[in-house]
């Protein structure tokens, strides 16, 4: 969505109210000038923070110390004093509720969500840390300092509510996301012989035991009996702790980030995701629209305007660190809440800024902001046709087109290229006056994007067909028909009974009203359509079961030879024909075939025979590989699949909110640019994240180029030089499974399996040892698991048979050195 002339007109005005055409001059409602030197002050101690916890110069159980300082004596102290001086008189109650009550709606949702999404081993104990995650701001170290910067000269009011909204929402909501981790403990068999109003008692006496709420509930007693004063023989006391809050806990979040975004996995990005979105998108915007519909009291127009944008910039505080606290004490879900804090504190900060500079702008020209939102349409179209054409390209040289749901992905990126060409055409078209080029050039791109908007929806459908009935089970010309079929047709309705806008080059509204009503249902028609498949596939274990689906698509190509099959390898003289078979390579030629029947047996680990070869597989026919390249042609992608569903989900949500803002809103307001400009980014841009996903094929593209590369940087180096390179985790990883566990898992998971008509190799599966590394505790989750065999890896500890491939949860063929 991208803004309307006629409404573009509204934010010309001078600086103020956000939207009354014709206001007078007013004074501005925040000060910018002092925002910037915040926000470096902030993450400036933050960067000095991780900087001494990345180098060790403070070290975790240091960190830890000084977290429980900060949460357990400054940040106490602080809401102590505040409480006893608070004002009560000045507050405005509506917006006090309207955040109360976002927050409230966001927990809800976040919470129903994964209860309705998550699979049943953890759910409740997701459910209570993700709301938790998306409610509790990081108000008193970052948020405070950002507020006290934007509104200390002009509202300096505003400061006392966030310590109202912050203690409030921490006894009312804090206690149920803890009620549904102890659930989970209760399910567990934590408290199997307890009553349930045993559980109860535990959250009451958690909540109780915060030291935040305790001296809160005490500062409030104090605020009544002791008039708002602190009594002179405490005062400093209670300062000296409050005072040191500010520089300590931006220290410790810096401290706090350090080593999380290296625990991500490919499972909890998605959650991440969804995570994000709702703190920095859904928070901000609920805020916002509540305060406009509820505090209706205030009479000054340019008060309640600067309330709504304060409460925007409220939603949009990442979450604290205090949750991480929280994760490690119910032990659950800890990468996902602590690497969650770390992008939402760095992506939230752009965020506030762009919205404070974009709400003390004096005057802006429509015509202006028309001409800048146009060529920022254009550019981001150029670089995305590029992307898109590259993309294209890539997905017909692997031949994976032919499959599905590859299929459908296909048809989005050729509805992501019509939309970026489509562009292209209007900023040259709309710019004369041609009214034919306008109409067919608006119809392309129309039609294109709308098709965009469906696609998503309809590729997730397709995935929890795939998932249900191991096929589609619907012609995918219906699919086809129905991505290209509704765009058109809604577009033909349009222009049909539309009525062109003439003084507009906003294509986005070249038909006006009814053009925002028809984008509206047809992104909540795709959002409706993929949440729902997004939903049904998180129920199921897909990815577990994809994998096994693929694997038995190839067990007819590699057997495991058996003790009493190894006679059917078929003995042959050394000959210098053979020296580059399968596994031999540089090695000498396989001995006579009574020195290759070894026993199998489980008693005895596997031993490297004479003749195979400890480097990689060169041959060209070898059957190891050959499966390994089938299952890559059958492997439907389901999780890259999933990941581009939802991004655009993501993007799709941006639309929706800008089609009902302008719906619902008279005056779009200044904020609603920020909105604007990121909806045109996300419709034009889309083909990056195409180009992101699908565009670098591992086989066709990375791997060639990772191996060429390789050899360029290192040529011949030695073995020994690369070892004193090797980080100490690596080496000290390698060493402990080398000398203790090395002989038992070759015992366990090593199989001689058939590489070629007469040659055999002591291999194993990916998926294999991440299975046995659990299964002896080496590895708590998977997670973990595929850390440990990727070190192992780095290590030179195995390899894969032709060194192709990372280690990887997978049937991917490895082999542990000699």
């Amino acid at each position: 969505m991208e803004v309307p002339a006629e409404r573009a007109t509204d934010l010309n005005v001078s600086h103020g109210e956000d939207g009354y055409p014709g206001s007078p001059v007013l004074s501005p409602s925040m000060s910018i000038d002092k925002l910037l030197p915040a926000l470096l002050e902030c993450f400036g101690i933050i960067l000095c923070g991780y900087i001494a916890g990345r180098a060790n110069i403070i070290t975790s159980a240091q960190a830890k110390g000084l977290g429980n300082f900060v949460s357990k004596f400054a940040l106490p102290a602080l809401l102590f004093k505040n409480m006893v001086l608070l004002d009560f008189g000045d507050v405005i109650w509506p917006f006090l509720w309207s955040i109360l009550i976002a927050k409230a709606a966001v927990f809800v949702i976040v919470c129903a969500l994964t209860l309705l999404v998550a699979r049943p081993e953890g759910r409740y104990s997701k459910a209570g840390l993700y709301s938790i995650f998306a409610t509790q701001s990081n108000d008193f170290a970052l948020g405070y300092p950002i507020v006290e910067a934007l509104y200390k000269s002009t509202y300096p009011e505003y400061l006392q509510y966030i310590y109202l909204v912050a203690p409030v929402s921490l006894m009312f909501l804090n206690p149920i996301g803890f009620a549904f981790c102890e659930i989970q403990k209760w399910k567990n068999g934590a408290y199997r012989q307890q009553r349930k109003l045993f559980i109860v008692g535990i959250v009451v006496l958690q909540v109780l035991k915060n030291p935040i709420v305790f001296m809160v509930v005490i500062g409030i007693i104090a605020h009544f009996a002791l008039h708002q004063t602190i009594p002179p023989f405490m005062a400093e006391f209670v300062d000296g702790l409050a005072n040191s809050f500010g520089g300590a806990a931006l220290f410790y979040l810096g401290l706090s980030m350090v080593g999380q975004l290296g625990k991500l996995t490919r499972s909890t990005v998605v959650t991440l995701i969804l995570l994000t979105t709702a703190k920095l998108l859904l928070m901000p915007l609920i805020c916002k629209e509540l305060v406009d519909l509820l505090d209706k009291s205030n009479t000054s127009a340019l008060n309640h305007s600067s309330l709504s944008n304060y409460a925007f910039l409220y939603g949009v505080f990442p979450t604290a660190p205090s949750v991480a606290i929280y994760a490690v004490y119910y032990n659950a879900e800890l990468e996902v809440v602590t690497s969650g804090m770390v992008i939402s504190t760095f992506l939230s900060a752009p965020i506030m800024y762009v919205s404070a500079w974009l709400l003390t702008m004096r005057w802006m020209d429509p015509q202006l902001l028309m001409n800048s939102l146009q060529i920022v349409s254009f550019n981001i179209s150029i670089v995305s046709l590029i992307a898109l054409v590259w993309t294209i390209v890539v997905m017909f040289l692997s031949k994976k087109f032919k499959r599905l749901p590859h299929l459908f992905t296909v048809h989005l990126f050729l509805a992501q290229f019509l939309t970026c060409i489509g562009m292209i055409l209007w900023n040259f078209v709309v710019k004369e006056d041609n009214f034919v080029g306008q109409v067919l050039t608006f119809t392309l791109l129309c039609i294109s994007l709308y098709s965009t908007f469906l696609w998503p929806g309809l590729i997730a459908l397709s995935l929890v067909l795939i998932k249900r009935f191991e096929d589609l089970k619907v012609s995918p010309g219906v699919f086809v028909i129905a991505g290209w079929g509704v765009p058109a047709s809604v577009t033909a309705l349009l222009l049909i009974s539309g009525g062109r806008i003439s003084d507009t080059i906003d294509s986005a509204f070249f038909y006006g009203k009814p053009q925002i009503i028809c984008t509206t249902v047809v992104v909540a028609l795709s959002l409706l359509l993929g949440g729902s498949s997004l939903v049904c596939l998180s129920r199921g274990s897909w990815a577990h079961g994809d994998q096994g689906q693929e694997g038995n698509s190839t067990e007819d190509l590699v057997t495991e030879i058996e003790p009493e099959d190894q006679t059917g390898i078929e003995p042959f003289a050394p000959s210098a024909d053979v020296n580059r078979a399968c596994l031999i390579c540089d090695c000498a030629p396989p001995p006579p075939m009574p020195d290759m029947i070894t026993s199998t047996n489980t008693n005895n680990p596997p031993t490297t025979l004479a003749g195979q070869c400890e480097n990689s597989c060169e041959s060209s026919n070898c059957l190891l590989v050959q499966a390994e390249e089938l299952k890559q042609v059958a492997d439907r992608q389901v999780a890259r699949h999933v990941l581009l569903c939802l991004l655009l989900t993501v993007s799709l949500l941006a639309n929706l909110s800008s089609c009902l803002w302008l719906l619902l809103n008279d005056q779009p307001g200044r904020l609603y640019l920020e909105l604007l400009f990121f909806c045109a980014v996300a419709n034009y841009g889309q083909g990056l994240l195409s180009f992101a996903l699908f565009g670098l094929d591992k086989h066709l593209i990375l791997l060639p180029f990772k191996k060429r590369l390789y050899r360029l940087w290192y040529g011949k180096k030695q073995e020994e030089q690369l070892q004193s390179e090797m980080p100490e985790e690596i080496r000290m990883t390698c060493t402990q499974f080398t000398k203790y566990h090395k002989d038992q898992c070759s015992q366990d998971i090593v199989k001689r399996r058939r590489c070629g008509k007469r040659t055999v190799a002591d291999c194993f599966l990916g998926c294999e040892l991440v299975e046995w590394l659990q299964r002896v505790g080496l590895a708590q989750d998977l997670g973990e698991a595929v850390l440990y065999g990727t070190r192992l890896q780095q290590g030179g500890v195995l390899q894969h048979i032709k060194q192709e491939h990372d280690f990887q949860d997978s049937r991917l063929h490895y082999r542990f050195m000699v």
